[in-house]
């Protein structure tokens, strides 16, 4: 699991560099968005993942891991709209932003150390096909969810949903790191 941690932290370098350069352009303009706003574009990264890994031909010379990225990054987005809410008006500078960013990967590690721990790291098996399946999974279970007004009988919240998509996303990334190395 060593090599989880590091591969895992390498992945969020990536994403978080990326995320900070776009702090950096754009400042925080994202803050103004609703969380089915968010939902709906990580939606549609999962969706293009799943026909690039579905289509032969591409008209667009961009493969998996950028949407990859962006469903990690805006499910950060996510997790920070969740806990701080919707605002009119951008109100993040690029630390604070960061910081939050920080914050909720810590927690969203966490977790995946723990689930990975009690599942024996059996992610390592699947496909990323199958990875790209369980984010469009969670993401429909996150819009039915929405629908509901937030209500669930005896299911885990939204949080925990963009928690496992940003994890299957850094899964599918390793993977993909480790076929471009052979």
């Amino acid at each position: 699991m060593q090599d989880t941690s590091i591969q895992y932290d390498e992945v969020i370098s990536t994403c978080r560099d990326l995320f900070i350069k776009k702090m950096k352009d754009y400042g925080s303009a994202w803050r103004i968005l609703r969380l089915p706003s968010l939902t709906d574009q990580i939606f549609i990264k999962a969706q293009r993942i799943r026909s690039l890994q579905e289509n032969a031909v591409r008209k667009v010379d961009e493969g998996e891991v950028p949407e990859f990225i962006g469903i990690i990054n805006y499910s950060i987005m996510a997790l920070v709209q969740i806990e701080k809410g919707i605002v009119d008006q951008p109100d993040l500078d690029v630390e604070e932003a960061t910081a939050l960013y920080d914050k909720h990967i810590l927690i969203t590690k966490e977790l995946m150390m723990n689930k990975n721990h009690d599942y024996g790291e059996a992610w390592r098996d699947m496909r990323v096909s199958s990875l790209t399946d369980l984010i469009i999974q969670k993401l429909l279970r996150v819009k039915q969810i929405e629908d509901n007004k937030g209500k669930t009988l005896v299911s885990e919240g939204i949080d925990a949903n963009y928690q496992d998509m940003i994890n299957y996303a850094v899964f599918a990334m390793i993977h993909l790191g480790e076929e471009d190395k052979k």
